[in-house]
């Protein structure tokens, strides 16, 4: 198991603030849009890989928020000459029809940076299960987190049915439902004390923890 992935996963457990998971896609995320915008951008091997695949929609928005526009420009540039190119050899009226709309929409959905990031992010999943089963220290962190978004508690329980053992599975399986269940029932309260509030027969009755109730559950429950 390399140090690359065990650091910060040990790092971003210890924290218990949230999905570990998010944060750590958020850190995956916020560095690859760094390195893009800096001397990256000019280096011929990630140009080419950039000018074939592009960027999605949300990462050409985070890019443009950035500093570099002049760096963005520049790989709209090739990108687009490339797309040029391409369908340039494409035939649109002809039996090869299908050739150019399986391209199009396959540069339509395909990003540089969601590749990057999805190449580091399963490997910090599958080191988490591993830490889990070998670790002593990391259980503990893990038992204290708060909760995990649907999506990675999902992609985290089945990452588990191949980098966890069978011996100790269950037990897994156990403790990660365990945290799980436990948030959600919580919030499930929440928002429904949230809806009942604004019964009049409920006006005198405190909020509680349930205010925030619809905010906490859409960060919490689904990631974006």
């Amino acid at each position: 198991m390399e140090k690359i992935y065990t650091i910060p996963v040990n790092e971003t457990f210890e924290e218990q603030d949230g999905c570990p998971f998010c944060r750590l896609f958020s850190r995956l995320e916020s560095d690859e849009l760094d390195i893009i915008l800096g001397a990256s951008l000019m280096e011929p091997d990630i140009r080419i890989e950039t000018n074939k695949k592009g960027f999605c929609h949300a990462h050409y928005e985070k890019m443009f928020e950035g500093k570099n526009r002049l760096g963005l420009g520049l790989m709209l540039e090739t990108h687009i000459a490339e797309l040029i190119t391409r369908l340039e050899k494409m035939p649109l009226l002809s039996d090869k029809t299908k050739a150019t709309s399986d391209y199009l929409e396959e540069a339509s959905h395909s990003c540089y940076i969601c590749d990057r990031i999805e190449n580091n992010f399963e490997k910090m999943i599958e080191c988490a299960c591993i830490l889990w089963e070998t670790d002593e220290a990391f259980r503990e962190k893990f038992a204290k987190t708060p909760y995990f978004c649907i999506e990675h508690y999902s992609r985290m329980m089945k990452c588990a049915t191949t980098f966890v053992s069978k011996k100790v599975r269950p037990d897994f399986y156990k403790a990660a439902s365990t945290i799980e269940l436990a948030y959600l029932k919580e919030l499930q309260g929440d928002v429904s004390w949230f809806c009942k509030k604004f019964d009049y027969r409920y006006d005198d009755e405190p909020w509680g923890n349930s205010k925030d109730a619809v905010e906490r559950a859409i960060k919490s429950v689904y990631h974006k």
